[in-house]
């Protein structure tokens, strides 16, 4: 791949079961960088010495408005909690001036300053994604189509909870790029294409 001087930061969202988190697996291989996605949970968890288990409960998952309250401007949301360690992680990795690809996480809201920022939307066709799921869940396809709504139910909801544009909208990313068209690879592919400037 090329050499890149400055900084450079690939946020990955996804739709689930499009294949975004092994695509994101691919860019940061191809083209070196550190990949930031469940992993940061057992750092965090070290440093703030809370029960790994326990995060993976709360990691990614939208606040439940009906248990959360804020006093003296804590909240005792617990995924609003995990979901502001995280975003405190990523912010630190970003300002020590570290390259890296991360997946979800809100990331291209929380680093939207970061001028090597590069945002990409992964979506899929749904028979695509069904497939996948069936696949990887050993699911019959229709507990698969139930468990993509609710998954992209949850991630939309946690996504608009803590940004100011609506998760999967095209206009605030980069690039929105649909996985079932290319394939995973070339999907992949063509993100490093781009990221790199040979497009």
């Amino acid at each position: 791949g090329c050499i890149m001087k400055n900084q450079i930061i690939v946020s990955i969202s996804r739709e689930y079961g499009s294949g975004g988190h092994e695509i994101a697996e691919m860019v940061s291989k191809k083209i070196g960088l550190k990949l930031y996605d469940k992993n940061i949970l057992k750092e965090i968890a070290e440093k703030n010495n809370i029960a790994l288990t326990e995060l993976k409960e709360f990691d990614e998952k939208p606040k439940n408005v009906f248990l959360s309250r804020s006093v003296k401007g804590y909240s005792n949301s617990l995924e609003e909690n995990m979901a502001h360690m995280e975003f405190e992680y990523i912010r630190e990795k970003a300002k020590e001036g570290e390259s890296f690809v991360i997946v979800g996480r809100c990331s291209e809201e929380v680093l939207k300053d970061y001028e090597g920022l590069v945002s990409v939307f992964v979506k899929g066709d749904m028979e695509v994604k069904t497939a996948r799921i069936m696949e990887r869940l050993d699911m019959n396809e229709e507990d698969a189509v139930d468990e993509i709504k609710k998954q992209d139910k949850n991630r939309r909801r946690y996504h608009n909870q803590y940004s100011e544009h609506k998760w999967g909208d095209s206009r605030y990313y980069d690039m929105c790029i649909n996985s079932s068209r290319l394939g995973l690879e070339k999907t992949a592919r063509l993100i490093e294409k781009y990221i790199s400037g040979e497009i």
